[in-house]
């Protein structure tokens, strides 16, 4: 009798660390009908970011009269550094903030507005103007200012700047040390705004099918928060470490098993 108390004490324990430990693949695995979406041969997503407010761009006007070009082009700054013993100064490249309603100041043209076109668009539309007064003028545009912030079940939650202007869910997490084991991947939210209006949207990484959705690369400005699966709710309820009370149960065992054997 006593030996079949024991046992049976020892199997609970067995398998509350086992259920407490173990997650099913369903929830933890990326990508997981990877071979039918690779199958449609769907062709890859021809993605460019939008231009919005705020957005900070470094605009270069370049042609084969380098003089004809200089006054489309903003002048550089000198700043120093007072705590340089040189005193030296740094030559900075000036940007265009774009504003609240999407328009810039440029250069002998005027007024731009740039807000909800892509880089390309934008390129095409300077080169427009701009050609009226020089023959094949070349147009570099970058923005200098592309960040995403992740929050939530991951290792480095924080805001990531990046010198790319294509970024992709799995990129942004990957900057953040991937998801915790805590993390639900059927469920991230992707908050976004698109022309002064913002959205919410849920992306499910377990299942391949994403890649070819809007939400696969980020545009700028974009939220990512990876919610909490209910184990890390749960533990948080009882308390910050659940190995404590795994701990406690163990001890209660042993007593008991020794007082049964008394």
């Amino acid at each position: 009798m006593r030996r079949r108390i024991t046992t049976y004490l020892s199997l609970c324990l067995i398998a509350i660390v086992v259920l407490s430990s173990c997650a099913p693949k369903k929830t933890n695995v990326y990508y997981q009908n990877i071979d039918e979406v690779l199958n449609n041969n769907e062709k890859l997503i021809n993605f460019e970011t939008k231009l919005q407010p705020d957005d900070l761009l470094m605009i270069i006007v370049s042609a084969e009269d380098v003089e004809s070009a200089a006054p489309f082009n903003l002048v550089n700054s000198m700043t120093t550094n007072p705590n340089s013993p040189e005193r030296g100064g740094q030559v900075q490249q000036q940007l265009y903030l774009i504003d609240a309603k999407g328009n810039i100041e440029f250069p002998i043209i005027g007024t731009l507005n740039l807000g909800g076109l892509t880089r390309s668009e934008a390129i095409s539309l300077i080169k427009g103007k701009v050609q009226r007064y020089l023959n094949n003028p070349i147009i570099n545009l970058r923005i200098m200012n592309f960040k995403i912030t992740v929050q939530g079940e991951v290792v480095r939650p924080g805001v990531h700047t990046v010198n790319s202007e294509r970024l992709t869910l799995p990129e942004a997490l990957a900057l953040s040390g991937d998801m915790t084991i805590y993390g639900k991947r059927e469920n991230i939210l992707i908050i976004r705004e698109n022309n002064g209006q913002r959205t919410y949207n849920r992306v499910d990484m377990t299942k391949a099918d994403f890649l070819n959705s809007p939400y696969y690369f980020l545009n700028q400005n974009d939220i990512v928060y990876v919610e909490p699966n209910k184990t890390r709710i749960n533990s948080s309820a009882v308390g910050p470490n659940i190995s404590v009370g795994i701990s406690a149960l163990s001890l209660l065992v042993t007593i008991l098993a020794l007082t049964i054997r008394k």
